[in-house]
C-alpha cells in the first residue's frame, strides 16, 4: 500500500496524539469524518499503526535512571542468538535490546530507580543472560531530546 498526502499526516497526528477523536482528527487532515476513519482502519489493517500506547513518566514511576548496556556474546551461533534473545526479553526492566553491528553485538536499554537499583538488575538478570562475554554499562547523566515519533 502506498501513503498518500493525507496518509502521511493522519500517522503524524496519531503518532503525537493517540487519543484524538476521529472527529478532531477528520478536521486536522481536512478531511469528511467518514473518509478519515476508513484511512485510519486501512492504516492500521496494513499494519503502519501497530498498537496505541500511553507514554507513561518514568520519574513518577520511580525509575528516572537509564542505563545503556553494551554486551558481547562468546559466540554468534543461531542458538546462542536466540538463547541470548529469549532470555532478554524476559527482565522487565529492559526496555529495548538491539543486534548490533560494531563492537558490541547487543545494546540494550535498561531503566531503574538508581544506581543501586541498576546494581541488583545487573546482578540478577544480566549477569546470568547466556553467552555473555563482556558487558559494558553506561549511565545516561540526562535526556536531551527524546521522541517515539517517527519522521512521515
Amino acid at each position: 500500500m502506498a501513503l498518500d498526502s493525507i496518509d502521511c499526516a493522519i500517522l503524524r497526528v496519531l503518532q503525537r496524539q493517540g487519543r484524538i477523536s476521529n472527529a478532531d482528527l477528520s478536521d486536522k487532515v481536512n478531511l469528511s469524518q467518514s473518509a478519515c476513519h476508513r484511512r485510519v482502519q486501512r492504516l492500521e489493517a496494513s499494519g503502519y499503526v501497530r498498537d496505541y500506547v500511553a507514554l507513561l513518566d518514568a520519574r513518577k514511576l520511580g525509575v528516572s535512571t537509564t542505563v545503556f548496556v553494551e554486551i558481547t556474546l562468546q559466540g554468534q551461533s543461531d542458538e546462542t542468538l536466540e538463547a541470548f534473545e529469549t532470555a532478554v526479553a524476559r527482565i522487565p526492566d529492559v526496555l529495548e535490546c538491539h543486534l548490533m553491528a560494531g563492537t558490541a553485538d547487543y545494546l540494550l536499554k535498561v531503566v531503574a530507580e538508581n544506581t543501586e537499583d541498576f546494581a541488583r538488575i545487573h546482578r540478577q538478570h544480566l549477569t546470568r543472560l547466556p553467552g555473555v562475554a563482556q558487558m559494558q554499562s553506561s549511565f545516561a547523566l540526562r535526556t536531551v531530546f527524546k521522541t517515539t515519533a517517527l519522521p512521515v
